[in-house]
């Protein structure tokens, strides 16, 4: 029997981090019926925030009605949000997929698509709190179901947020044969968090993000602020 297709969309752009995606992409890819689209406006080359080359499959305008939208982050995301026709996009095909879905700073992009107004989410550590400014709930797990919202904490928890969206499209058995056979017993040599490293090195690692995290609260504000006006609206977009 051929399995039902599952149309699920990843969000590719320039300057993002490729393992919040393409974790979840090595898992999701697997599921019985999956039918991938790497997303962009074009079909062209574009350059990852630490130099890998990626290649969208699916330009915007060809893009099918989604079961699973997926949106990581990266510090490409800050333009994303200035972008009137991403996010026109974003909240268009997030208004109509079964499950709405981020890693790590993507969250900010649904937030900014208005798809997060009252949804719990997880996200990066360092800018988990700027969920707030766009109607989100900041949540410290690694990963959060809120309803048909799925997001996972920074970067490589990208992995193991997939395994919980293959448990919600095809069942835990699918996920768990998935995870078996993808060797996914993570030991990672130090354990260090959030929760448990030195206040020094959080303090160090806060400094110089600075910029950054400056940058992205601007960022986010200016996308609340065409929400409130009603340039981007998930209803109706």
């Amino acid at each position: 029997m051929t399995a039902t297709p599952l149309e699920i969309g990843l969000l590719f752009f320039p300057g993002m981090t490729q393992l919040d995606v393409t974790g979840p992409f090595e898992v999701l890819a697997r599921l019985p019926g999956a039918r991938i689209h790497l997303l962009w406006k074009r079909i062209e080359p574009i350059t990852s925030d630490v130099g890998l080359t990626l290649l969208p499959t699916t330009a915007f305008a060809d893009c099918p009605q989604l079961d699973v939208l997926c949106v990581g982050g990266g510090p490409g995301q800050m333009a994303l949000m200035d972008d009137l026709e991403v996010m026109t996009f974003v909240a268009k095909a997030g208004a109509t997929a079964r499950y709405v879905t981020s890693v790590c700073a993507g969250c900010f992009i649904l937030a900014g698509a208005g798809l997060l107004d009252g949804y719990r989410s997880a996200c990066h550590w360092l800018s988990r709190d700027q969920l707030a400014i766009l109607g989100a709930i900041p949540v410290e797990d690694r990963i959060v179901v809120d309803r048909n919202r799925i997001s996972g904490g920074g970067v490589t928890a990208g992995i193991d947020f997939a395994f919980q969206v293959a448990a919600e499209l095809c069942g835990s058995e699918v996920a768990k044969r998935l995870q078996l056979m993808l060797e996914y017993d993570p030991k990672p040599p130090f354990d260090i968090n959030e929760r448990n490293a030195p206040p020094e090195m959080i303090a160090e690692i806060r400094a110089s993000a600075r910029s950054m995290l400056d940058e992205r609260r601007r960022s986010n504000e200016r996308a609340m602020a065409r929400l409130r006006a009603g340039h981007v609206d998930s209803r109706t977009a």
